[in-house]
């Protein structure tokens, strides 16, 4: 699997996004396709596939990425009235871009489940 993937070229700024934090580990920027008032994509700059390839080694960056988030949540304004943080694994949970981001969405009351589908056995 390619290390370089859209992420790579966001935090490399080989294609635009519109970029609300940043640090040494970390890149956020609002999603270009939003499912809530407010929503946005925290990254780790190093490459991570999926959830699956996170190891000791690696896994302060993730912690890293809730502190970003809830920063995030904080700058914008709904941190105290709530928001959603979801992290998609691998393609039956819906990741699409295979470095890991962490989806911040708020705004709004979140429902749940989030999907409309009901659950069904593979």
């Amino acid at each position: 699997m390619s290390s370089e993937t859209l992420f790579t070229k966001i935090v490399n700024r080989e294609i635009p996004a519109d970029i609300i934090y940043e640090d040494d580990l970390l890149l956020a920027f609002k999603d270009i396709n939003p499912q809530a008032p407010f929503h946005a994509l925290v990254i780790p700059k190093q490459v991570i596939a999926t959830a699956n390839d996170i190891t000791a080694e690696n896994s302060d960056v993730v912690g890293k990425m809730y502190v970003a988030a809830a920063k995030i949540a904080k700058q914008e304004g709904f941190a105290d009235d709530g928001y959603r943080l979801v992290m998609n694994c691998n393609e039956h949970g819906g990741q699409t871009v295979y470095h890991i981001h962490l989806h911040v969405l708020g705004g709004k009351p979140m429902g749940w489940p989030p999907y409309t589908d009901k659950a069904k056995k593979a």
